[in-house]
Formats: structure tokens, C-alpha cells, sequence
């Protein structure tokens, strides 16, 4: 007869005392290659992996997943219908059992063999966050071609300058942190973006001691490149974020500029349809507006919303709900400028406010139910 298991019998597992956070996209030619170096690099430690995988049309969670039936070490997050590396990283930290969470490219761009001396800093308690540095003396971008090196150094300023970070390198994606003390930051922080780490510098505001390591980029083997001429923006955006204390968001500033180009949009179709096809102006106007708000909708898909983007038959439906969303926008619109102008008739204050409150809710009901989550 089999004895029945308790509670506390089985194999021991030693916890954690790191946890290695790897975001991923399109990845599965690297995934295992990374995962062996971080062993040989680890040895003699306790640390487990954590692949991060937004639903990769290669099957890179797929690999992850073959590789963890291997080895309890490995563990996969496979994430449904969110992108961004920022908020990988997010996830990954917050799921990890370690005291201290590191994280690094799957592109084996970085140096892995520096993670023991990381950790060593952090536990010693020399400081709660240290930085992989490409500019610090003996640090190195030297893969990097022009335009990545330039794009690389004017981000950099602008982060000093604007931000006060003080760190060599805040655009570096290789860096370790104490959990505990990420945990405290991860409310304030964006899930948008790449750049993670320069936001959990400025949102510490100092608070956080910091040492940083040199470290030489690599190039990489396998795959593709991530960074896009959208990187750019993504940063533009948490500058500002962080410059109005979280306040004004770039989507909501990408949102509202949409907008403004769907007004010349309305105004040219109404032209051409009173002066090119002598239509009726109700019927002009209705054009107008439906031209307007498709060309919204159809910008807002690609530029605003790019990480939650609708495809296939959801394009269809979303416009439809922005069509709705839009016309009751307009109602706001129109109501809020006639109780503005009825207690102070000047014109272009009315209209503004009107126009205000249209697009604040505009924006609040797409991103409820246009592009939602899911």
C-alpha cells in the first residue's frame, strides 16, 4: 500500500536567490543558446530564468516551454494580446520568487558573465540597482552603426538634461534590482515602451543607490532587431510622462493629434463633395464626418494604439464601436461649448471647451471599448 504523501515530503527545491527576466519577440532561435550561457555563468547559484513571450508568431514560447519540461529553472509567461518590452519586464519582476530580478536581451547582446558580479553588489548592499554600462571606462557600443549610436547618445542627453539621471547609461536594457524595492516603484511605472530602465530611475527620483558595470555590447546573431522608428516616439512619451508627474500621456497627446488632422480631413471631403459634386450640404457634411472619423479610427489602429492593434475582422468591429464612440463624443462636444458660451458668450472659449470634452472622451471610450485590453 503507498503511503500516503504529508505536506513538506518530496525533493527539496532551493529558492531562488536570482531571478533572470527575459523579455521576448521572434526569439526561438536564442532562447536555448542564452539559457545555456546563463548556466555556465551561474554556476554554483541558485537562480531561476523567466522568458517573458509576447505571443510570438515564431513559437518562441513553444521552445520556452520544451526547454522548462527540461528544467524546473526555466519558466515562461506567454502574454495574450499585450506587447512592449517595458511591460514584460513588469510582468516578469512581479512573477519572480528571488530577491533580486535581472534583466536582458534574449538577442545574447549582452554580457551574462557580469550577473554574478552584479549580484554580488546587491547583496553585499553596495546598491539596490546596478546598471550594465556601455559608457563608463571600459564599456563598449562599438557594434552599434551610425544610426543606432546617434539615436543612442541624443536620448541619453535628453534623459540627463530633462530628467536629472544622473547614470551614464540609462538606456541600457541590462540591469539588475532588488525586488523589494522594484515592488515599490511598479505602480508608477509604464507597461509602454522599451525603455524601463530609465523609467525606474527618474521615478525613483534618487532614491535608489546605484553602481553601474562596464560591459560590451555584442552583435547580434540571430533574428531581428526590435527598434523602430516608433522607439523613438516611445521615448519622446515617457519623457513626458515623467516630466508632468505621469500626468499627460503620450498616447493621450497622439490621440488628440489624430483628432486635429481628422478636422482638415472633414473640412476637405465637405469641399470636395459642395464644390466637385454639387452634393447637398447635409449630405456633404455627413461625408465629411464619416471620412473624418474613419481616417481617425484608421490612424489611431496604426499610430496611437500600435501595441493593442485590431486586425482581421476586428478592424471591422472596431470601427463600427469608434463610428459610436465618436457620435456621442460629438453630443458632449456640442453640449458642453452651448453651456460655456450661455454663461460667457465668447465664442472661441466655448468652442474649445467643447472640443476638450470631446476628445477626452473620445479617448476614454476607445481605449474602453474600441481598444480595450484583452
Amino acid at each position: 500500500m503507498n503511503e500516503a504523501i504529508r505536506p513538506g515530503q518530496g525533493t527539496a527545491v532551493a529558492t531562488p536567490e536570482l531571478s533572470v527576466v527575459v523579455p521576448t519577440f521572434n526569439e526561438r532561435d536564442n532562447v536555448t543558446a542564452l539559457f545555456r550561457k546563463l548556466e555556465t555563468a551561474l554556476a554554483g547559484r541558485a537562480w531561476e530564468v523567466i522568458y517573458v513571450d509576447d505571443n510570438s508568431p515564431d513559437g518562441t514560447w513553444d521552445v520556452v516551454r520544451a526547454l522548462a519540461q527540461q528544467d524546473s529553472r526555466v519558466r515562461c509567461i506567454r502574454r495574450i494580446g499585450r506587447r512592449g518590452l517595458s511591460g514584460a519586464c513588469i510582468e516578469g519582476i512581479l512573477a519572480s520568487s528571488a530577491p533580486c530580478a535581472a534583466v536582458i536581451d534574449a538577442d545574447l547582446q549582452h554580457d551574462e558573465t557580469q550577473l554574478p558580479k552584479m549580484l554580488a553588489l546587491l547583496q553585499s548592499g553596495e546598491a539596490e540597482l546596478v546598471v550594465g554600462s556601455r559608457y563608463v571606462e571600459g564599456g563598449s557600443a562599438d557594434s552599434f552603426d551610425r544610426q543606432r549610436a546617434g539615436f543612442s547618445w541624443l536620448a541619453t542627453s535628453v534623459a540627463k538634461k530633462l530628467l536629472r539621471v544622473e547614470i551614464a547609461d540609462p538606456m541600457s536594457g541590462f540591469f539588475m534590482i532588488r525586488r523589494d524595492r522594484f515592488e515599490q516603484l511598479a505602480p508608477q511605472l509604464s507597461t509602454q515602451g522599451f525603455k524601463i530602465l530609465l523609467d525606474i530611475v527618474a521615478t525613483a527620483r534618487g532614491s535608489l543607490r546605484i553602481r553601474e558595470i562596464p560591459y560590451s555590447f555584442g552583435a547580434r546573431l540571430h533574428g531581428e532587431s526590435k527598434l523602430d522608428s516608433m522607439v523613438a516616439l516611445d521615448f519622446l512619451g515617457l519623457v513626458l510622462a515623467k516630466l508632468t508627474g505621469d500626468v499627460v500621456s503620450l498616447r493621450f497627446l497622439l490621440f488628440a493629434m489624430v483628432g486635429s488632422l481628422g478636422l482638415f480631413v472633414h473640412l476637405a471631403a465637405l469641399f470636395i463633395a459642395l464644390e466637385v459634386f454639387n452634393v447637398p450640404f447635409p449630405e456633404a457634411q455627413a461625408c465629411g464626418a464619416v471620412m473624418a472619423m474613419t481616417s481617425n479610427f484608421l490612424l489611431n489602429n496604426f499610430l496611437t494604439y500600435r501595441d493593442q492593434r485590431l486586425k482581421g475582422l476586428g478592424i471591422l468591429r472596431g470601427l463600427l464601436l469608434f463610428y459610436l464612440v465618436c457620435s456621442v463624443g460629438l453630443v458632449a462636444n456640442v453640449g458642453v461649448a452651448f453651456s460655456v458660451y450661455d454663461q460667457e458668450p465668447i465664442w472661441w472659449l466655448a468652442g474649445a471647451a467643447g472640443a476638450l470634452m470631446g476628445v477626452v472622451w473620445n479617448y476614454a471610450m476607445s481605449g474602453l471599448f474600441v481598444w480595450r485590453k484583452r
